[in-house]
């Protein structure tokens, strides 16, 4: 039962972690442009328009599916409650291995956004 609330905590880290760093996005963005925290690709770092939007969507894209991933996340483990310490393990991991491929997926429909919106030299389009 203990090794089962450890990964319980550890398979909820990721999307808390991530409704949280959204929200953070969403009304605090780094206030400069930097290559050490924030949503960095070579577009939303253009410039001041460009990365503030970037966070501004990416962090409402993290918010929900922060969201919808704790959904899943607590399904799975209530039916792994009581099972052996390795398939607590091994599917635990593949719980986090599936929350971070959502992750990185969601740079998709950002970079989509942001060209949407801004040209290439990070001009607001009409």
């Amino acid at each position: 039962m203990g090794f089962w609330i450890f990964m319980f905590i550890c398979v909820l880290l990721i999307p808390l972690t991530t409704v949280g760093l959204g929200k953070l996005f969403i009304k605090n963005p780094p206030k400069e442009i930097n290559k050490v925290f924030g949503y960095r690709t070579s577009m939303s770092m253009k410039n001041k328009y460009t990365w503030e939007f970037a966070h501004k969507y990416c962090g409402e894209l993290w918010v929900k599916l922060g969201l919808i991933m704790i959904v899943p996340t607590v399904i799975v483990m209530l039916f792994l409650l009581g099972k052996d310490a390795d398939v607590v393990g091994m599917y635990g991991g593949i719980l986090c291995i599936i929350q971070a491929v959502f992750l990185l997926f969601s740079i998709f429909p950002t970079e989509k956004a942001l060209r949407k919106n801004f040209d290439v030299f990070g001009n607001r389009k009409r």
